[in-house]
């Protein structure tokens, strides 16, 4: 555990954080009495997401592809 005063911590605030990061915890005082912590923050697990949760939920007109196609064309030649 490292402790830094205000100042110093203002002026190498990005190394601190690089610190804290990766795993080190960094006190911060102030005129020698601590008054903060900067430690990460707790990384929750990142499972993968199950693919196919909203199967059969959700309905797409046949012509999906081509749904409005005239009139987004016309927006695209307007400026013509």
């Amino acid at each position: 555990m490292q402790t830094v005063n205000i100042h110093e911590a203002k002026t190498q605030f990005s190394r601190f954080v690089d610190q804290a990061e990766a795993g080190e915890e960094i006190v911060i005082a102030r005129a020698g009495k601590p008054v903060a912590r900067l430690v990460a923050l707790a990384n929750p697990d990142s499972k993968p997401r199950k693919l196919g949760l909203g199967k059969q939920q959700f309905n797409f007109p046949a012509n999906f592809d081509s749904l409005d196609a005239a009139e987004i064309a016309g927006m695209f030649e307007q400026g013509k």
